[in-house]
């Protein structure tokens, strides 16, 4: 190797920001998350064995064909990626991963982490004060999963997503600190500003329907969405809702520029776009695999769904769009 070589080579080692510390409290966090992951993760392997746990006689789970054990061994694997990003947040090796190879599943995990964290404390806290599906209702529905297993999951997914934004926020400071220093700056071009009035557009839109339903109206709606309201379900339909208005906005806000601290408009857009478009796509998809006649996705809720992903892929480009612009700051 040259002498020019070996100096370029030593260059851009010591250009790479050195690994973060791990304290005390960052190798609590992961012990958590990764024991987090276990219940989704077993309950996930059981099915995929051809176990019943937690799946009543009748459910729709239950019924053959692909579709579902595709779907389980998918969210399998995608669960299993929160243990990958852990190690990644937390090991020294896990500065030098590619920023390409992050994005991507940071952003679904987000997008997926959530609405769960807003609206299954909502739900419960519904239901302790008496604003829950009433019995007879329930007792009338077709059985999908056992409560325990909703309680078991959702709280699981709670503390993934405290533990990941606990140990992502230093390895983001470590590593792209530099990109939300400062104020927003210059407004950017043109197209872009055109692209976060079409997200927001669509965002009112989709907000409009979502808070329609989440309220209680029906237009749009199958037989079996409407026999099923509860305020708790209302409350999943305010959450997509306002995660759309979120995405919309943070758009808008990061294309107009100006004096606001980046920090904050990046914490309000990321999240957002993230949200809107990750679950836009699993409603789309997961509405595929009904086959029900009396479980209709009607056209409106399709059309609704692919609104809710449109809103957050038109953010996130615009979000793309000013974190280039941070790298000539």
């Amino acid at each position: 190797m040259t002498e020019r070589a070996v100096h370029t080579s030593e260059s851009l080692y010591a250009a790479r920001p050195p690994a973060p510390g791990l304290g005390t409290g960052r190798r609590i966090l992961r012990a958590a998350g990764l024991a987090a992951t276990l219940p989704y993760l077993c309950l996930k392997g059981a099915w995929l064995a051809g176990s019943h746990l937690g799946i009543p006689d009748g459910s729709v789970l239950l019924e053959p064909g692909p579709f579902f054990k595709v779907a389980n061994a998918v969210t399998l694997v995608m669960d299993a990626a929160v243990i990958v990003l852990l190690l990644v947040f937390t090991r020294p090796w896990g500065i030098r991963v590619r920023s390409w190879l992050l994005t991507v599943p940071v952003f679904i995990a987000t997008g997926l982490l959530v609405p769960i964290v807003v609206a299954f404390p909502g739900q419960l806290l519904l239901g302790a004060v008496g604003l829950g599906p009433d019995a007879a209702a329930e007792a009338a529905k077709e059985p999908f999963l056992d409560p325990w297993v909703f309680n078991v999951v959702y709280t699981g997914f709670i503390v993934q997503a405290v533990v990941l934004a606990g140990v992502f926020v230093p390895y983001a400071r470590q590593r792209w600190g530099s990109l939300w220093q400062g104020v927003q700056g210059e407004r950017l071009p043109s197209p872009t500003g055109v692209v976060a009035g079409a997200a927001m557009v669509v965002a009112v839109a989709v907000a409009a329907v979502q808070l329609t339903w989440a309220f209680g109206g029906t237009a749009g709606l199958s037989a079996s969405q409407i026999a099923q309201f509860n305020p708790q379900t209302g409350m999943v339909s305010a959450t997509h809702g306002i995660c759309a208005l979120v995405a919309g906005a943070g758009a808008l806000n990061l294309a107009r520029g100006g004096g606001r601290p980046a920090r904050w408009a990046l914490a309000v857009a990321w999240p957002g776009a993230a949200a809107a478009a990750s679950w836009g796509l699993w409603l789309l998809i997961s509405s595929a695999g009904v086959r029900d006649s009396t479980k209709e996705v009607t056209t409106a809720m399709t059309l609704t769904y692919a609104g809710q992903m449109i809103t957050g892929l038109l953010a996130a480009a615009v979000l793309l769009r000013f974190l280039a612009s941070r790298r000539t700051v």
